[in-house]
């Protein structure tokens, strides 16, 4: 069957989907995204996500083409056509067709693209028994008052450098640093470490996504009477934790087994690691965090 794609309200099969050589979103990397996941039938966390979509088009100023709801809806109606229970889901705002300059004045309205597809874990499937090696990168994280990453967009140049550092060391992925040398994020996810029984991620001040998985992992946290901790993270404190873990969206959980060469974990996958793995595939099969396909949406489920 071939990929239906769908392109500001209508669908295209995948190699006809196309947006403007004018759109910003390609010219200036001007838009932002969403990516959600679909388990048996049912998108997870689908209000979480399309609210912090809200948020970040609202930091850019950029107006929905359409009401949440309605968003809501195309994406139910995309998994249909695609006859997929099973997804990653890519939902993109471009802020349109515009003028050659960076000025988002010329463009008159944002289009939406949703893109769904059957993904294994974005970091390939042999890392859930085996976890990931990475790299501490040179590039570092923008600055708060710079490119916010707290904003979804769909400028993703400083990650896309920090993964040709790791291409180049033959690491998995890449950790990066903010400007002042403490943790960050990796490339695409959120980067955890326990220490004991405290689990510790680094805080927004640090030039974070505020990850809806990262959320997840430490509610499930608190549940299993962990502390957690938002705070900065050395380098030093990273390669010397007792266990570490990413999480995201298309990542879902991953354990880290070696960060600069040097073994983390025996070179195994943590225990605590795997158990907040275990209790998050629990939520994932579980209705009252997801939305199934077929269902009508109204807009009390899709806003806060």
């Amino acid at each position: 069957m071939t990929t239906k794609i769908f392109v500001d309200g209508a669908f295209y099969n995948k190699d006809d989907a196309k947006i403007s050589v004018y759109d910003h979103g390609l010219l200036y990397g001007d838009g932002i995204y969403e990516g959600l996941r679909c388990y048996s039938g049912y998108v997870f966390q689908m209000k979480e996500h399309l609210n912090r979509l809200k948020r970040s088009a609202n930091s850019l100023r950029i107006q929905l083409p359409y009401p949440l709801e309605k968003i809501g809806e195309f994406i139910l109606e995309t998994l249909k056509i695609n006859e997929l229970q099973n997804a990653y889901i890519r939902l993109l705002i471009t802020r349109g067709v515009g003028n050659i300059g960076p000025d988002p004045s010329t463009c008159k309205s944002a289009s939406l693209i949703i893109i769904v597809e059957d993904l294994p874990n974005v970091h390939g499937r042999s890392v859930k028994e085996n976890g990931l090696s990475l790299v501490i990168a040179s590039t570092r994280r923008d600055a708060v008052d710079a490119t916010s990453h707290e904003i979804k967009s769909l400028n993703y140049l400083n990650s896309v450098v920090a993964r040709m550092e790791a291409n180049e060391y033959g690491a998995d992925d890449a950790i990066l640093l903010d400007p002042r040398g403490f943790v960050s994020e990796s490339t695409i996810c959120n980067v955890f470490i326990i220490e004991k029984n405290t689990l510790v991620t680094p805080s927004p001040s640090n030039g974070i996504l505020q990850g809806i998985t990262r959320q997840m992992i430490m509610d499930i946290a608190r549940e299993l009477n962990m502390e957690v901790k938002q705070s900065d993270i050395t380098p030093f404190q990273l390669i010397n934790a007792d266990e570490v873990f990413l999480t995201g969206t298309h990542a879902e959980i991953v354990g880290v087994t070696r960060i600069n060469n040097i073994e983390l974990s025996g070179g195994e996958i943590g225990r605590t690691t795997r158990n907040l793995i275990h209790k998050f595939q629990e939520k994932t099969v579980n209705p009252k965090y997801s939305t199934p396909i077929y269902k009508n949406i109204n807009k009390d489920e899709v806003t806060n």
